[in-house]
């Protein structure tokens, strides 16, 4: 699970900017939250991110998306680390940009942070936590390492560190050379942490569509129950040379795809195929869907051939039917959930998500909508809530409505929202007056 995310220096973000999934204390929809015993808090399992066109939402999940790349991908040497920082103060862009993770793993939380520039690795610190205490297993600054005494094979982690270059992580290298000491948080970015775009490439959700999957048949009976049109989906093999993609995404795929892993590739005419790795070549198919005829037989269409909203609802099925079997533990972080559906679609694929929920629950969801009939209190949490806004300098802050003491559980949030209350919305230059306040727009009307 994702306890807490933080970041300084990235994009829009010039102070530091943090997304806590621990709970307040608000009595609202306790029985959906995740107990952690051992630390005395409990854990969100939604976190809905709202705010203005060019607010910042999306840079939030951009900077998941850095973490991930660079701790999981690493860097080639002498490679210009690809940072985004602060570009509307010149100090800014020589300073570093700094990423702060706290996740739980196998019901431990760890805490790690690092902080780099084009050049470097500024700084590198893992710790694992306690109630009240913390273990720092190593803290690096640059050329420099401290590594915790009771680590076992200090001399090789030293040795691993001393051919660690400046522009990579340590525990990156760390697992290249298979120390295991730090796999686990390695693991967890690896395997539990899932970040889906607008509209991404490729994502590892095809195994949910091959029929011999144990949840194909909930994908099925999902999109017939979203009034998809679609009643099945189904797979045709084709030869990976047939797949009209760029050749240089068929080389990444060549190269990197492991035994046994398959992926969800996007062609250039919006067909979606299903390329695995099996007896170490690769195999292609392509997924279609099928409908009922007039006389209820099936009828197969392309993926072209469906709308955005049912391609989009097949891209995220899996990731919701995974949310739901909590087991799986995984973190889902979707930009822009809401586009090409219909709000009542929305709702009910979260609905029947947040009905999953249970204190024993490990899996998150985490997105950025525009769609403001979401937000409603019989559905979300205050402290699940959240807003980014762009100030006048053009930095981003990020703020939950639990920041919010006058808000009670029974007020429509959402009116109070629009109305410019709680920030948040486009401040928007109409006939001499600025608008995206409650002023501007109700008058006296507000309550």
């Amino acid at each position: 699970m994702l306890v807490e995310f933080e970041t300084e220096n990235w994009t829009s973000f010039r102070e530091t900017a943090k997304l806590t999934m621990v709970a307040t204390s608000e009595r609202q929809h306790r029985e959906r939250l995740a107990q952690l015993p051992k630390y005395e808090i409990t854990i969100l399992p939604i976190a809905s991110i709202y705010g203005g066109n060019a607010s910042g939402k999306s840079n939030l999940w951009k900077a998941m998306r850095f973490s991930k790349q660079f701790i999981l991908d690493g860097t080639r040497p002498d490679m210009i680390i690809p940072i985004e920082p602060f570009n509307l103060d010149n100090s800014a862009r020589s300073e570093p940009v700094r990423f702060g993770f706290r996740i739980l793993v196998n019901e431990i939380i760890y805490a790690y942070d690092f902080a780099v520039t084009r050049e470097h690795v500024e700084s590198e610190r893992l710790a694992r936590l306690g109630k009240t205490c913390e273990t720092v297993l190593y803290e690096r600054m640059q050329a420099k390492i401290v590594l915790h005494k009771q680590l076992p094979g200090r001399e090789r982690l030293q040795i691993v560190f001393d051919g660690t270059r400046a522009n990579q992580l340590f525990l990156t290298n760390a697992v290249s050379q298979n120390i295991q000491d730090f796999r686990p948080v390695y693991d967890w970015f690896r395997d539990k942490l899932v970040l889906i775009g607008p509209s991404s490439l490729y994502e590892p959700f095809e195994q949910f569509f091959r029929p011999d999957h144990p949840l194909s048949a909930s994908v099925n009976e999902l999109l017939t129950r979203l009034d998809t049109g679609v009643s099945r989906l189904g797979v045709q093999e084709v030869q990976i040379e047939q797949i009209p993609v760029l050749t240089a995404l068929k080389q990444e795929l060549e190269a990197n795809l492991r035994e046994g892993a398959a992926v969800r590739v996007v062609s250039n005419d919006d067909e979606r195929y299903l390329v695995r790795r099996e007896d170490h070549r690769l195999h292609a198919a392509r997924l279609v869907s099928f409908h009922k005829d007039i006389n209820g037989d099936d009828m197969q269409f392309d993926m072209s051939q469906e709308s955005d909203g049912s391609r989009r609802v097949i891209d995220l099925a899996p990731a919701f039917l995974e949310l739901a079997n909590g087991e799986a533990g995984k973190v889902y972080f979707i930009d822009e959930l809401d586009r090409s559906l219909h709000t009542l679609l929305c709702r009910e694929l979260i609905e029947a998500y947040l009905e999953s929920c249970s204190s024993k629950g490990r899996s998150q969801l985490i997105f950025t909508t525009h769609d403001v009939n979401l937000m409603d209190q019989q559905v979300f949490r205050r402290d699940e809530t959240w807003v980014t806004e762009r100030k006048r300098d053009g930095e981003t802050t990020l703020y939950s409505f639990s920041e919010f003491k006058d808000v009670r559980n029974d007020k429509d949030i959402r009116k109070s929202y629009l109305q410019g209350r709680l920030g948040g919305i486009p401040k928007l230059l109409v006939g001499g007056v600025l608008a995206g306040s409650a002023e501007a727009q109700y008058g006296n009307e507000v309550d």
